[in-house]
């Protein structure tokens, strides 16, 4: 399946409207004449928003991040001992020596298992049917 693109509803960029635009000049100057209004309104209750956000601007500092310090261990480090041993030599290659085990049967799939009895021959060959 080849890759699709989706629509802008998909996307979080460009989500502001743009400049708004009217359908007439009357409608234009109705617009304009709400806003001034609306600020009007604003000003006369005492809500000056453009005053707030200048005054808040300007009481706030530059931010500053909290120190840190680095995560230090509550106990102190221990050295390990000195190497002492000798050469490591690989082990021998475990071989089975004895006559316990008659054979390898197979129960599911690939699973070998060991039998050591002829009813166990047979009861493996049982449950594989």
């Amino acid at each position: 399946m080849s890759m699709h693109l989706e629509g802008p509803w998909l996307s979080t960029t460009g989500k502001k409207k743009g400049k708004q635009k009217f359908r007439n000049a009357e409608q234009a100057r109705k617009a304009r004449e709400q806003a001034d209004a609306w600020q009007d309104l604003l000003k006369r209750h005492g809500i000056e928003q453009e005053e707030r956000k200048r005054k808040r601007a300007m009481e706030s500092g530059t931010y500053q991040s909290p120190k840190v310090e680095p995560y230090r261990r509550e106990t102190p480090k221990i050295n390990s001992l000195p190497f002492t041993a000798g050469p490591c030599t690989k082990a021998p290659d475990k071989v089975y020596t004895g006559t316990m085990i008659k054979g390898i049967g197979t129960m599911h799939k690939s699973n070998a298992v060991p039998i050591f009895s002829d009813e166990e021959a047979v009861a493996i060959a049982k449950m594989r049917r």
